[in-house]
């Protein structure tokens, strides 16, 4: 069998290992030439991988049994559109895939099928008459990017004016959703859907830089803070959200803000987790996420079985940078070594240039932690940070330590 997976960030390396296990051979594509995942496949092309046509057109001449990609919800759209072109399996048809990508339909949808989120307003251009019924501050985002691109929060109009022209600019059809800001701990729910039955697998906190207005991801940490009665309305959310988008097998992520028993949904995705997320639910729950993906693409029942791990904390944390040129990485390897670091994954290459911290693309590199309580995780990352430097062109310490903060 030949698969085609889309992307070549770090969750794809584990998704070609895995496929390559089963002897399968892979063709990656990838919008960059310095993909990390390069390396790893059989075949490689540098080609826009939102050009459906073009993404096609390979597929077709490498003669692949399927498309798949892993942690990627914008990417997710091409794989199912060109899976249903050419007639090849996917575990999304077409349609739901434009309904879980497009944050308007979704928002409309959550709606409809009575799933609690913000007001909102849906515009291809900024109309302050019809945004005059929602309250300040109002959040900004493209209907269609990802890793937080392009989403701000505007606490006046004159804000909301330059927001809305980033936001539009970065969107790939124009669309810009402005809806109103809900204040409280962003949660995320990895689940997956079998049979249309959403068994959750982890819930976890997702960390944010403090800024003013811009919503960047530093960490992510197991177990969550949230009460039972959040965790109930989690699980019948994940049901409502499988019912009303019509996921029948498919992995599923959820995001949330929880303020006391309140929650409201951010956005939801019928992928897994980005970036390292495969790790912190395979370390918290014994479950392989890929793996699973794998399987219900190929048509197989996928193993859930929640596992006992032995770990008690378990912590994503990534690495952000002042801007310059990225060069290399000292000491991580050698916290990996020691068991201090559990997983370390550079993100980016030599010579990129690093842009500060804008959205959550701009990481480095992340690392897996896992503990036996707070203060031993905290006491880990003390060492971490006093023994490792991301190195840039003209020899400095680029790293940002101080948003690597302790947990509480």
């Amino acid at each position: 069998m030949k698969a085609f997976v889309l992307a070549g960030g770090v969750p794809q390396i584990e998704l070609i290992r895995q496929l390559k296990s089963r002897g399968i051979t892979t063709v990656l594509a990838d919008g960059s030439p310095n993909a990390v995942a390069r390396p790893y496949a059989d075949v490689f092309y540098h080609v826009n991988i939102f050009d459906t046509a073009a993404i096609r057109e390979i597929a077709q001449n490498e003669k692949v049994d399927f498309l798949l990609t892993v942690c990627a919800d914008q990417v997710l759209l091409v794989v199912a559109e060109v899976s249903e072109m050419l007639g090849l399996p996917c575990y999304i048809d077409y349609r739901t895939a434009q309904n879980v990508s497009d944050k308007i339909r979704m928002k409309r949808i959550f709606k409809k099928i009575g799933v609690p989120t913000t007001d909102y307003v849906e515009t291809d251009r900024l109309d302050l008459e019809a945004i005059s019924h929602l309250k300040y501050p109002l959040v900004v985002k493209p209907i269609d990017a990802y890793s937080s691109k392009g989403v701000r929060k505007a606490r006046n109009e004159e804000e909301l004016q330059q927001f809305y022209e980033e936001a539009h600019q970065i969107s790939r059809s124009g669309g810009v959703i402005v809806e109103e800001f809900f204040s409280g701990d962003e949660i995320s729910v990895d689940a997956f859907v079998v049979d249309g039955k959403a068994k959750i697998l982890t819930v976890s906190n997702s960390e944010k830089v403090k800024s003013d207005d811009r919503f960047v991801i530093f960490r992510g940490r197991y177990p969550v803070h949230a009460s039972e009665t959040v965790l109930k309305k989690i699980e019948e959310i994940a049901q409502k959200i499988a019912d009303g988008f019509g996921l029948v097998n498919s992995p599923l992520l959820i995001q949330l803000l929880n303020n006391g028993d309140d929650v409201s949904v951010l956005e939801f995705c019928a992928r897994t987790g980005g970036n390292m997320k495969w790790l912190l639910i395979k370390y918290s729950s014994g479950v392989d996420v890929i793996t699973a993906t794998i399987d219900i693409t190929l048509g197989w029942k996928p193993d859930l079985e929640r596992k006992d791990t032995g770990h008690k904390i378990v912590v994503n944390d990534f690495i952000y940078c002042r801007p310059g040129v990225f060069d290399h990485f000292e000491g991580f390897d050698e916290m990996a070594a020691q068991g201090i670091i559990n997983e370390f994954h550079p993100v980016r290459m030599k010579g990129t240039q690093m842009r500060g911290v804008t959205s959550s693309s701009d990481r480095v590199a992340g690392m897996n932690i896992v503990a036996d309580s707070i203060r031993e995780f905290n006491e880990k990352e003390k060492k971490i940070l006093e023994s490792v430097k991301v190195i840039d062109a003209d020899g400095n310490d680029m790293m940002r330590r101080d948003l690597l903060v302790p947990l509480k």
